[in-house]
């Protein structure tokens, strides 16, 4: 009986891992056709050319002939272009610095094993259809981002071009040499912003799948755990948090570094000169807002985490005191009359039921007010409690970059310091004060 009982669980486990191997119709078929028309796709040696190829051009040499070849020196003041190289540089700069890290992840670990999709067979089906579902849109998420900044962008280029900007008749024609030369910016823009995005919105993803995790790890505290299973479940997840920040530190940090910089050179520019309007400084603007948001996609997914994995301290810390009211109730026998009202008056107005309207959804399984019920812990002796309480203190887990924690302190300061530098450049470009 034992035998049958391990050769179901076995198969079982089995069928939940084939459904986490990769395979010609897995989940990421759709993704890698995505990323084979973004021209990112490094599946094979041909694809890994051609991705390399496209980010030469459209990172690159197009952004090199626009500001060499296609600037009017004699243009009039409304199409003179002296932010050009500071926009394009940004760009090119945090493009390159995307398609690197991203190169990388997906050849040293290979794009299942990058997005974890090697570890689900581990995790419950709520979290499998959580994650698949927030992947299935992480591609919709990426454009949300993406279109309104390049309608910006087509805008002020159409505009460039049809109003008299250029007049290089590389091609013979004046029509058609703008033509070609406004499509081939606007696909440079799109490709390096893309690509941005895409290393961001990928990171989000991740850092979503170690959130489900976080919440279905909170239901241990709401039924008869024992704490070896508790503490091997949290050593796991920090395990994983580990890697991830082991991962992104890098590209986190040198983003941070590079748009910060990019923000006050742009600054520096437009300080120094006297003549700064939407026509001139117009681009500039577009690609400050695409670099800032970027940027705080990154900071708010790893500051969310951070809390999260945190709040587990406090849940446990609630369990443990829920546990040890409930112990020192049920071994008190003195005075049941007085110690009923006591409860009654306690949980009514600790249940917080009569605060549900006020609170709407601000609350969730990790950091919340309500008691949790102490029926499940009549098993669990007060010094496991206390010891299992006292290492999550003392192991906190969170996204980190080298040692420093990304937490909502963190990114307060971050966030006020780059909302400064945009909100004056936004300022000096197209008149917001």
């Amino acid at each position: 009986m034992a035998d049958e009982k391990a050769a179901l669980l076995n198969s079982a486990k089995n069928r939940a891992f084939a459904r986490s191997v990769s395979h010609a119709q897995d989940e990421l078929q759709g993704f890698r056709t995505w990323l084979k028309w973004l021209c990112v796709d490094q599946s094979n040696p041909w694809t890994t050319a051609l991705s390399w190829f496209v980010f030469v051009g459209f990172a690159i040499v197009v952004p090199a002939l626009s500001h060499f070849v296609l600037a009017c020196a004699d243009c009039d003041s409304l199409h003179s272009r002296p932010y050009d190289a500071v926009a394009q540089l940004s760009l090119s700069g945090i493009a390159a610095l995307s398609f690197v890290c991203l190169s990388g992840f997906v050849r040293k670990y290979g794009l299942r094993r990058f997005l974890f999709f090697d570890k689900l067979c581990d995790e419950s089906e709520t979290v499998r259809k959580g994650y698949t579902k927030q992947f299935n849109r992480s591609m919709k998420l990426l454009f949300i981002f993406v279109l309104p900044c390049f309608a910006a962008e087509s805008a002020y280029k159409i505009w460039w071009y049809s109003s008299g900007g250029t007049r290089i008749p590389f091609l013979g024609n004046v029509i058609v040499s703008n033509t070609v030369a406004c499509i081939l910016e606007l696909c440079s823009w799109f490709y390096r912003t893309v690509v941005f995005f895409l290393v961001c919105v990928l990171f989000r993803l991740i850092c979503y799948l170690q959130i489900l995790r976080l919440q279905d790890f909170a239901q241990v505290f709401q039924v008869d755990s024992d704490v070896e299973s508790v503490l091997r479940e949290h050593l796991r997840i920090r395990r994983h948090l580990r890697i991830i920040s082991h991962r992104y530190r890098s590209f986190i940090l040198l983003a941070l570094i590079f748009i910060t910089a990019s923000q006050f050179a742009s600054l520096l520019m437009t300080t120094r000169s006297s003549d700064v309007n939407i026509y001139h400084s117009g681009e500039l603007a577009v690609c400050s807002l695409s670099l800032l948001a970027g940027l705080l996609i990154l900071l708010r997914s790893a500051t969310r985490i951070t809390h999260k994995a945190q709040a587990v301290t406090c849940l446990a810390a609630k369990w443990h005191v829920c546990a040890t009211i409930d112990s020192f109730d049920t071994a008190e026998t003195e005075t049941p009359v007085a110690r009923v009202s006591d409860e009654q008056i306690f949980t009514g107005s600790s249940d917080g039921s009569s605060d549900l309207d006020d609170v709407g959804d601000e609350e969730d399984e990790l950091d919340n007010s309500k008691f949790l019920p102490a029926y499940a812990f009549s098993t669990i002796s007060f010094q496991k409690r206390q010891a299992l309480v006292t290492y999550f203190e003392n192991n906190r887990a969170g996204i980190t970059i080298y040692g420093f924690m990304l937490d909502r302190t963190s990114l307060h300061t971050i966030f006020g310091i780059e909302l400064s530098l945009v909100l004056w450049l936004l300022g000096k470009t197209i008149g917001i004060s």
